[in-house]
């Protein structure tokens, strides 16, 4: 296989290895109620990527840096997140609490690399408000996110609502997981300035 064969098939062959990966841990999660919530938004992105690829194809960097979060949200609507085997991270920096909640909504902010780049190619804004606007559409969505974890905690109450929250006894669990979106979003758009795509070029 040629590189630019490979580079074509890039986005199919990481769309059909998520499929298998995701059909797997949708097998026996710990908890079905709180898998559906943590699924939902992962069948609505994924759904969203392969619907809209003819009309507009991301660059492969775009669509790995996608799939990180894709990955890290399924393996946490398995297990829950706050019951995800991490504990290896956990004891190397002698955290009292399992953070890999906090890697997934640090690869959230990942999003932003896709939005600067549909932005640009589209020459729909100029360089800084496209990097501007990649950081705060994730900052917003971080906000949003809260707010519906919030929701489902009080509404599904118990068990469920305390492992969807995720918050282990952090008081300041919301503002943390808000911190990291945003972290993620600045690491990427650093990345987008050195390696996004520009208008015209294809990858």
């Amino acid at each position: 296989m040629t590189q630019s064969t490979f580079s074509h098939y890039f986005p199919h062959g990481l769309a059909i290895t998520y499929a298998i990966f995701w059909a797997i841990l949708a097998v026996n999660p710990v908890m079905r109620d709180v898998w559906w919530a943590e699924n939902i938004p992962l069948m609505g992105v994924f759904a969203l990527l392969v619907v809209t690829y003819k009309n507009f194809r991301f660059s492969n960097l775009a669509y790995a840096l996608m799939s990180i979060w894709l990955i890290l949200h399924t393996i946490g609507g398995h297990y829950t997140f706050a019951n995800v085997p991490f504990d290896f991270f956990t004891d190397l920096f002698g955290f009292e609490r399992n953070h890999f909640d906090r890697l997934g909504h640090y690869s959230i902010g990942f999003y932003a690399f896709p939005i600067a780049e549909y932005l640009t190619r589209k020459n729909l804004a100029r360089p800084v408000i496209v990097y501007l606007f990649g950081l705060f559409a994730i900052m917003a969505l971080a906000a949003g996110y809260e707010i519906i974890e919030w929701w489902y905690a009080v509404l599904a109450g118990g068990e469920a609502g305390i492992e969807f929250l995720g918050s282990q006894g952090d008081i300041w669990d919301a503002q943390t997981d808000m911190l990291a979106d945003t972290l993620g979003a600045v690491t990427t758009l650093i990345l987008f300035y050195f390696f996004g795509i520009k208008p015209n070029e294809q990858s």
